[in-house]
């Protein structure tokens, strides 16, 4: 050994398997119980139906580290923008990057004006996170939600829209 690290293997790669990317959904939203309103938890946060349904709809990128989807991030085109939905991370490796890492590679790949990001209003972590990313919050947070997500009344109700813009040239939504 010279002292130096040993050399490890990490990637982002798109990810189609829907059990790996429910067991990562599932699990990173564990962080969720007991934060967002009681009636909007369920268990498990994610069922397969709505993992295949979801797969059906965006693309899922996952981060990989020595063989093992550690987080992942879906991209959703709708309409005239772009959505992150399900940036989640597993709870043993959150906090080391990987959640930044993710957004950074879908970043680079937004051909829309608005890159957006609906998470719940308790969810402060989140928000903060998306903030230090250079996300703002959406004054119009309902229509956005209304527009670009098919979500019940409830949620839209408890979360909040952050948005990035990502082309100047366009207009403002």
């Amino acid at each position: 050994m010279n002292g130096k690290p040993e050399a490890f293997m990490e990637e982002i790669v798109e990810i189609r398997d829907e059990g790996q990317i429910l067991t990562v959904v599932n699990q990173g939203a564990m962080r969720y119980k007991g934060v967002i309103p009681d009636d909007c938890w369920h268990e498990p946060y994610m069922p397969i139906h709505e993992v295949r349904q979801e797969m059906k709809r965006m693309r899922f990128y996952g981060y990989v580290e020595e063989n093992e989807l550690l987080g992942v991030i879906g991209k959703e085109p709708v309409k005239d923008t772009t959505l992150i939905r399900h940036l989640y991370v597993l709870s043993r490796a959150q906090g080391k990057g990987i959640g930044s890492k993710l957004l950074g590679y879908v970043q680079r790949m937004v051909s829309t004006e608005y890159l957006l990001i609906g998470t719940w209003q308790a969810a402060i972590w989140a928000i903060a996170f998306y903030k230090k990313h250079g996300f703002e919050l959406a004054d119009n947070k309902d229509e956005l939600l209304r527009k670009y997500w098919d979500i019940p009344a409830r949620q839209i109700e408890t979360s909040c829209v952050l948005r990035k813009k990502m082309h100047p040239h366009f207009s403002d939504i």
